[in-house]
């Protein structure tokens, strides 16, 4: 791909006047856009439905995060940074509202403008946007930033960049993107780059991490001090350049966001327990009913709120890595899963009431029927037939699990399915029939106290087959470092799912992430079913042709058993500081509130 750069900017300009009047302006400029349909936000609208536009400024949010950092560009494929950064720092040209599906609302950008087909898009700057620096936002700016992150960025970025054919400036104020093929998200997606400052990076190795380049901002705050490895401190702008913009208003309240960092989960909540943070995020029931009772809590300085969402499950649990043998049998996996007691480590860890993740986009109008497939899903799964496991066309179900430790039963239908895989139990020990021993590594981050419970438990069940693995804890570094080039055999796994899945799911399951380092296809799916449907998914012209797409995308990646998959929260529990505050009415999303601050404000 050759994309056009300022530089060649008077030709562009010439040949636009003249094809203005042409097939190539076939669409009218939006304030928004929308997967399908129409966004549900008018061009007046006043501000976000579920931001506070009365909101108060001032205050801080501290938040907590486990383990380190040792860069602030968010951007790459090397170094750990606080994954805030991102969002914190960073403008994009266009902003999502969480109380929809996917839609998105001009931030940098005051219009869109995209074909009927989308095989392209157009975007017009405001004249008013501004980086931190005082320096203007400029189409150069964006044009440098696709292309930079599209070919020196995090892998991430990449897949969005190789589907561009060509991005060229064509205004004082525009750029266009025409892609190779048309695909309804990406116009969408394409809104959603970060765009930083071209100047800034002069001179600079852009993939070199390193804390020595502090971003120049575009985005309500900037970093105003960091203590390596340990915390970053973010200050709200007061000249901001956007903070008028309906989009932003009642958001971005607090003056300070503060990320601090702990060695592991228990030292965390000690320290919010202290007071040395502000806003703490639980993800075990267990734990949010029996130690949120502390003297903050009694004393009414500490507030718990429960939040509820309307999100896909997504996936947490324990990935198993099918590029090596032990795992490449469905049938071993499926024993995996099997073995792995969900209610009695329930009951144990996390309070018997923990729903368990059944599919991928469970909880949701997107997650597959119960039983067999039936009408557009079982006509998108059919010609795929031989490249389907049991279950995808008949339905998947798990394991039941018993109350019971030993849980006989399931122990002897995983023992059968090891059995049927070629692996026999000899002198106790689980072999294949040239003596080799199943084992394999489980590799966890350090800190990660409950994930370690749930092996201890899980690796119990698995002695009882034979079946000893090798339990490694390495520390954050080195755990990212391991598992961005797949060395591992199982590791835990947690990816998050929203209402409208699309290009980044080809990063998790499409067979060319499957040997890309820094990919999220953890479990190493390869298969031709799974490709296919994913494009039929992201070439859905209609939202009922997406739904059907992403139900039989649904049974195929869950009847891969690639992951032995645990709990999930329908709601998300926070404890926080009284003077923290966040809207009544929440978004869809509403867990989105717990990651994200810029819709909370601090009120006395």
């Amino acid at each position: 791909m050759k994309p056009v750069f300022a530089g060649q900017f008077s030709l562009i300009s010439a040949s636009f006047g003249l094809a203005a009047a042409g097939s190539i302006a076939l669409a009218e400029p939006q304030h928004g856009i929308a997967m399908y349909g129409d966004p549900a936000l008018p061009s007046d609208f006043s501000s976000l439905p579920y931001a506070n536009p009365d909101a108060p400024t001032g205050g801080r949010v501290v938040t907590g995060e486990v383990g380190s950092f040792d860069s602030l560009n968010p951007h790459i494929q090397k170094g750990r940074v606080p994954w805030q950064l991102r969002f914190l720092a960073y403008e994009s040209l266009m902003g999502r509202s969480y109380d929809e599906p996917f839609s998105l609302y001009g931030l940098l950008a005051e219009s869109i403008d995209t074909a009927e087909d989308r095989s392209w898009v157009e975007f017009t700057l405001r004249a008013e946007a501004r980086f931190s620096d005082g320096s203007p936002v400029t189409v150069e700016d964006v044009l440098w930033s696709y292309e930079t992150l599209g070919t020196e960025g995090h892998g991430r970025y990449r897949g969005l960049w190789d589907k561009v054919e060509t991005a060229e400036i064509t205004g004082e104020n525009s750029i266009r993107f025409t892609f190779k093929q048309p695909e309804p998200e990406l116009a969408l997606i394409i809104g959603m780059r970060p765009i930083l400052q071209k100047a800034q990076w002069d001179g600079q190795d852009f993939t070199e991490s390193g804390l020595d380049v502090i971003p120049v901002a575009s985005a309500p705050y900037i970093i105003t001090d960091f203590d390596a490895g340990r915390s970053v401190t973010l200050t709200r702008n007061p000249d901001y350049w956007g903070k008028d913009l309906p989009f932003r208003r009642g958001t971005n309240n607090v003056d300070e966001v503060r990320l601090e960092f702990f060695t592991d989960a228990a030292v965390m909540f000690e320290a919010f327990k202290a007071g040395e943070i502000n806003t703490f995020r639980e993800t075990n029931s267990e734990k949010w009913r029996t130690q949120f009772d502390f003297p903050a809590v009694q004393n009414g300085e500490v507030v718990l709120s429960e939040i509820p969402h309307e999100r896909p499950t997504g996936i947490t649990g324990y990935v198993m890595n099918t590029r090596l043998p032990q795992f490449a049998d469905w049938r071993v996996r499926e024993a995996m899963i099997t073995l792995l007691n969900y209610p009695f480590i329930s009951e144990t860890l996390v309070g018997a009431d923990a729903p368990r993740v059944t599919s991928y986009f469970s909880n949701s109008l997107l997650g597959m029927k119960e039983g067999p497939a039936e009408g557009d899903v079982r006509a998108l799964l059919e010609p795929h037939a031989e490249h389907l496991l049991p279950g995808a066309l008949d339905g998947y179900t798990l394991a039941e699990g018993s109350s019971s430790e030993r849980n006989r039963r399931d122990l002897r239908r995983a023992i059968t399915l090891f059995e049927d895989a070629g692996w026999t139990i000899q002198d106790g020990v689980m072999r294949n029939t040239t003596g080799e021993v199943f084992t394999f590594e489980i590799l966890l981050s350090q800190g990660s106290s409950e994930v370690q419970s749930t092996i201890d438990i899980y690796a119990e069940a698995l002695a009882r087959v034979g079946i000893t693995p090798t339990i490694t804890v390495v520390d954050g570094a080195q755990y990212k470092e391991r598992t961005d080039r797949f060395d591992f055999g199982m590791t835990y796994y947690r990816r998050s799912a929203s209402l409208s899945p699309g290009n980044e799911q080809l990063a998790i399951w499409g067979s060319d992430a499957t040997d890309t380092p820094g990919s999220r296809n953890w479990m190493g799916a390869d298969n031709p079913a799974i490709d296919a449907l994913l494009q039929s998914m992201l070439n859905a012209q209609t939202q009922d042709g997406f739904v059907a797409a992403t139900r039989a995308l649904d049974r195929v990646i869950a009847s891969g058993r690639y992951v032995v998959p645990v709990w999930h929260n329908p709601q998300s529990y926070l404890a926080h500081s009284v003077e923290l505050h966040y809207p009544e009415d929440l978004p869809i999303y509403g867990d989105y509130l717990g990651f994200h601050p810029d819709v909370w404000w601090w009120e006395e």
